[in-house]
């Protein structure tokens, strides 16, 4: 009697297999009055261009207009024989999708022969593999123009082989692919999707026993005398996975964003901003970071837990300064990797020992909805009674000429729109590196419990932004650009009380005691 797990599986199983069969099914129609001649001319013309070979034969998969990056991609995989590339690519851009309509195309058009569909487990490179098992099956299309495709016997969940002789087989990471041949070829297609987990990116052994495995036993079933295409679909769920070993080795690591550095989306025909937004908006930023920016977050290695409390009025600060970090520095700017820069403004005060965060505003935002939280700010200082007015804005050699090019106008456009002009100091100091300076200016004043956040904007997405920010501050973090500007804001502070703490009064030498 099957394991009640097991029953559950094929059930499950069963069920994903009847909807993508319906599906295949329904969206695959055929032209019956096409004659002989009209048919060869057809999939002559849309076999030597791969796009159109996609959006007539998997129509339901081809949905949206493919984005520069995925033609990229498909011109790589078919135009060279022997391939090794690793698809970081965020969750909505289809990596799994395209890379399957690839490998269909060198299915049925006889360029590929032996089909390996590795993942965590077994069952899990047994779903991956549903997709393909059911186009072979169920699409009209591929059945009209390449003759029927599913073959008598021996087409089963984890193996099958198409009555062209294509032969696809499912294995989990861990077990034995040794032997794995379809006659005399051996696997000219490997492709591992979904390979790592959430549980073994805790333990860096199980890791290096993985990338050992995926080296070793995976690899080494190829043939050494015919090529191999290598395609690894998975998002960086971890700074040392699979995925990143992987990617070390690659002929072509792409990692891409569900938005760019310039904060746009990478795929707008599919996903606009305001459905990224929605998306985004119902998880936390660490959960953001992970699965869209390929940017994996490690709490807690400065920051462990940060303090919120109800907090003085901002009149009664010794000193307030708003501090502003308009974008990232120009070395940064042509990274292929790096997501777009969070724009920064902070409300800071201080009261002796202590130092409070009282508001800010944290996004991947716009030009002129930074310019925008400017004026906000000031109001803000303004509303709250506070009678010398400080807003310092970044603005080191790293940066000009963006400043004076880019923001100073549109300060000025606003200062006519609000009626009032930015008591503005530009901070052109050079900073050290980033997280040698927020380690040390902000760790000790949080550790002591002098480092207190606003409890009343604890719900603010912004302020939550930044609270994630701080968490995940570590050597190898990529976005700490809220906790950069905090760390502005109080240098200064700090850096002007201790020129007026220098201002004493010497005594003559005879009048001190020692």
């Amino acid at each position: 009697m099957a394991p009640v797990a097991s029953k559950a599986e094929n059930r499950k199983y069963e069920a994903l297999w009847k909807k993508y069969r319906d599906n295949a099914t329904k969206s695959t129609p055929v032209d019956l009055k096409e004659t002989e001649p009209e048919r060869q001319k057809r999939i002559k013309h849309l076999e030597a261009h791969p796009e159109e070979w996609f959006a007539y034969y998997f129509p339901s998969y081809y949905k949206s207009e493919p984005a520069p990056f995925h033609k990229a991609a498909t011109k790589r995989v078919l135009n060279n024989p022997e391939w090794y590339e690793v698809r970081s690519w965020s969750r909505e851009l289809a990596k799994s999708a395209r890379t399957m309509m690839e490998v269909m195309y060198l299915a049925v058009t006889g360029k590929r022969r032996n089909v390996l569909m590795v993942s965590n487990t077994q069952d899990n490179a047994e779903r991956l593999l549903l997709p393909y098992k059911v186009q072979f099956e169920a699409n009209n299309r591929i059945k009209n123009d390449y003759g029927d495709q599913q073959s008598i016997g021996g087409w089963e969940a984890g193996e099958f082989i198409t009555e062209k002789g294509v032969a696809f087989r499912a294995l989990g990471a861990g077990q034995s692919p040794r032997g794995t041949r379809n006659e005399e070829i051996r696997p000219d297609v490997i492709l591992v999707d979904d390979i790592d987990t959430d549980e073994e990116t805790r333990n860096p052994q199980r890791i290096k026993e993985k990338v050992k495995w995926i080296n070793e036993a995976l690899y080494a079933t190829r043939s050494v005398s015919e090529p191999l295409l290598w395609i690894a679909c998975g998002n960086v769920i971890a700074k040392y996975c699979s995925i990143t070993e992987m990617g070390k080795q690659a002929d072509k690591w792409e990692i891409i964003n569900i938005r760019d550095k310039e904060g746009k989306s990478t795929w707008p025909q599919k996903n606009t901003e305001e459905k990224i937004d929605r998306t985004l908006s119902k998880i936390p930023w660490s959960s953001q970071q992970k699965e869209y920016y390929n940017n994996p977050i490690s709490e807690g290695d400065v920051f462990k837990e940060l303090t919120y409390a109800k907090i003085p009025k901002l009149a009664f600060c010794e000193q307030v300064v708003v501090y502003a970090d308009p974008a990232t520095s120009n070395k940064d700017r042509g990274s292929r990797t790096k997501q777009a820069s969070y724009k920064s403004v902070i409300v800071v005060g201080n009261k002796g020992r202590k130092h409070f965060v009282y508001k800010v505003w944290l996004d991947q935002m716009s030009n002129g909805k930074f310019i925008d939280a400017l004026f906000e700010a000031h109001l803000y200082l303004v509303e709250n009674r506070v009678d010398v007015k400080r807003i310092y804005i970044e603005n080191n050699t790293l940066q000009d000429p963006f400043y004076s090019q880019v923001l100073l106008p549109l300060i000025r456009k606003n200062s006519e729109l609000y009626g009032f002009n930015l008591p503005i100091t530009e901070d052109t100091r050079r900073k050290p590196e980033k997280f040698s300076r927020i380690e040390g200016t902000l760790e000790p004043l949080n550790r002591l419990g002098n480092l207190i956040f606003n409890v009343e904007e604890k719900t603010n997405p912004n302020m939550e932004r930044l609270h994630d920010q701080m968490l995940s501050v570590s050597e190898k973090a990529t976005v700490m650009d809220g906790p950069d500007s905090l760390e502005g804001a109080i240098w200064l502070m700090e850096n002007k009380k201790a020129k007026n703490y220098n201002d004493y009064y010497v005594p003559p030498k005879e009048s001190r005691r020692y």
